[in-house]
């Protein structure tokens, strides 16, 4: 269907839509909500799949990603990605189409072609996949990840539209209650927590 939905604006395109300035930001009071969300890692993507913001616990589930805040060349430029995803060839799969779909029909977007062409360059698995021209829009799933500080966990997640600001979405993660899974969250959450205190600490000491 996201592919009929996408191939439908190519043949008629609606009016295009405003492209993101640089200085696109999450809105305060959704930041605000995601942050007492305790036991569900949340974080919000525009439509270049670009993180804009995180509450704690999803800045500690994505912390093998370091500075990198584009989820596209997370997945594929940064060796932990492959590690971190147990299902990586799935997931590539899934981040590519999922960057077509957000695209939709403006591909000329500087923003995009500049990505586009990055990870053409240095990446062959994107440039692969990125010719297959798949479309499909993130929705929900259930992924298994290697967390370098709590081993695997398996999430599921749901992919939810920001009517306020067109084409950011905000993506939640939660555990089966009484999981493995959610106990390895909880034990994430902690060591976060104790590790942003310790850094904090240091900082007003120096």
């Amino acid at each position: 269907p996201d592919a009929a939905d996408h191939l439908r604006t190519l043949a008629a395109p609606a009016p295009r839509r405003p492209r993101p300035g640089k200085g696109e930001y999450a809105d305060a009071s959704l930041m605000q909500l995601m942050d007492g969300w305790h036991t569900n890692p949340a974080l919000i993507f525009d439509r270049h799949l670009n993180q804009l913001a995180a509450n704690p616990l999803g800045e500690a589930l994505f912390s093998w990603a370091e500075e990198q805040d584009n989820l596209v060349k997370a997945v594929f430029l940064l060796p932990a990605a492959r590690a971190f995803y147990l299902a990586w060839p799935v997931i590539a799969e899934s981040c590519v189409a999922a960057l077509r779909a957000g695209a939709g029909h403006d591909l000329d977007d500087p923003a995009m072609v500049a990505l586009v062409g990055e990870l053409s360059l240095k990446s062959a698995d994107f440039a692969r996949l990125w010719a297959r021209h798949d479309v499909r829009n993130k929705v929900s799933e259930t992924k298994r990840f290697d967390h370098p500080v709590v081993g695997e966990l398996e999430l599921s997640y749901q992919s939810l539209t920001v009517n306020s600001s067109p084409g950011q979405q905000l993506v939640i993660y939660q555990a089966d209650p009484g999981s493995p899974a959610a106990t390895a969250l909880a034990l994430l959450g902690s060591h976060h927590a104790s590790t942003t205190t310790s850094v904090t600490a240091e900082k007003e000491h120096s």
